[in-house]
């Protein structure tokens, strides 16, 4: 008895301790001295990579194609609505005749998998890398490769988009509610969501805004609408006007 109460309380010393760790994350970042001005550059708007399913009872991942589908076209029109309050020219990607789709489609990935590099080794101080440490220099590229992309030319930066979405299932959130009485936490549902500019002549990563736990049901055009306004927070460029309308 006195033993299963220790263990009790250290599991739920452990949720505490990464209860705080995760209110002190930090969620944005930006290269040293980068900033826009409203009206000075023209920037490419990357097909957002979106996935969408639920989350079974053991927690794995299973894809569904019809949640999918209805949060693609529910993101593409809640960005197609914040584009003109960006303070600069946003382009939709278009792939024409270059036959750079698949080169186009890794690079989204690739960025996906930079801004998780990102969330974990800079945005968690815990976890912080040692060259990042000293002044916390933001330092991330996908590549110089990208400027070589045809489809791209005229445009100055690269706006890409991927969100990653599982909604828990019943067995999960039945597994959820013992689990917490046991003392044992056990998160239902994963919802991460990544906007980054890429500098388009150097590969560098100069804007990131990346969390975990992010809201909003991308199902539905209001919680995809959420969605973007919270990728989009804090994107440079952004008039004030603009930013004080988007948060009403």
């Amino acid at each position: 008895m006195r033993l299963n109460f220790v263990v009790r309380a250290s599991l739920l010393a452990c949720s505490l301790c990464i209860s705080v760790a995760a209110a002190a994350q930090e969620k944005t970042g930006n290269k040293e001295g980068f900033a826009l001005k409203p009206g000075t550059v023209r920037i490419m708007l990357m097909r957002p990579v979106i996935q969408v399913g639920a989350q079974s009872t053991g927690g794995m991942y299973e894809p569904n194609a019809d949640w999918t589908e209805q949060a693609r076209n529910y993101i593409a029109a809640s960005l197609q609505d914040a584009q003109s309050q960006l303070g600069n020219e946003v382009t939709g990607y278009s792939e024409a005749a270059s036959g750079e789709g698949p080169a186009v489609t890794q690079y989204s990935h690739l960025f996906s998998t930079v801004a998780d590099s990102v969330i974990e080794y800079q945005f968690f101080a815990g976890n912080r890398l040692p060259t990042k440490k000293r002044d916390k220099r933001f330092d991330w590229a996908v590549g110089p490769g990208i400027a070589s992309l045809k489809s791209l030319e005229g445009a100055d930066y690269a706006l890409f988009i991927t969100t990653h979405d599982e909604y828990g299932s019943t067995g999960r959130k039945v597994l959820q509610i013992f689990a917490a009485m046991g003392g044992v936490s056990v998160t239902s549902g994963v919802h991460v969501g990544h906007a980054g500019l890429v500098d388009l002549k150097t590969g560098e990563l100069v804007w990131l805004n990346a969390d975990r736990q992010m809201g909003g049901d991308v199902r539905t055009p209001e919680g995809a609408q959420k969605r973007v306004k919270q990728l989009l927070e804090g994107f440079p460029g952004k008039p004030v006007e603009a930013a004080a309308v988007a948060g009403k």
